[in-house]
């Protein structure tokens, strides 16, 4: 039986590198796979490596935009 991965988020991972690969390295096309791994490093309390890169990619998500009052 397969061993679970020592590594949280790591397919959200990479399903985005695949997504921005096939997409031009353009984020807008793919948001779905963005909020998936944000998505899952919400759920392990961003205890993943493969959280880190998830700030980067947010910046380009109209929907996650901070404003400042």
């Amino acid at each position: 039986m397969p061993q679970p991965s020592k590594e949280p988020c790591k397919k959200e991972a990479c399903d985005i590198q695949a997504c921005l690969t096939k997409n031009n390295f353009n984020p807008q096309r793919c948001l779905k796979v963005i909020e998936l791994l944000q998505s899952c490093c919400e759920k392990c309390q961003y205890n993943s490596t493969h959280c880190a890169s998830l700030s980067g990619l947010l910046k380009t998500s109209p929907k996650k935009e901070k404003v400042d009052a």
